[in-house]
């Protein structure tokens, strides 16, 4: 039972080490209208094209930019 919750915690430390994939498709050109040179990394910017584009709100847009490292 023990190798088995620290092959599950492995996982979730691993699986969190990935690469975070670039936004595409509708997100992406609902971004390029927002903001012409868009970058996800610019916190102000990312929340933005969030809370416009997923139509998320500010609180879980912040938290979500901010584990994808926006500044």
């Amino acid at each position: 039972m023990k190798r088995f919750a620290v092959l599950v915690a492995l996982a979730f430390v691993v699986g969190g080490c990935s690469p975070e994939v670039e936004t595409t498709g509708t997100t992406s050109s609902c971004a390029k209208e927002l903001f012409p040179d868009y970058n996800s990394k610019v916190l102000v910017q990312c929340v933005a094209v969030c809370k416009k584009c997923d139509r998320g709100i500010t609180t879980t847009c912040t938290t979500s930019c901010t584990l994808k490292g926006a500044h």
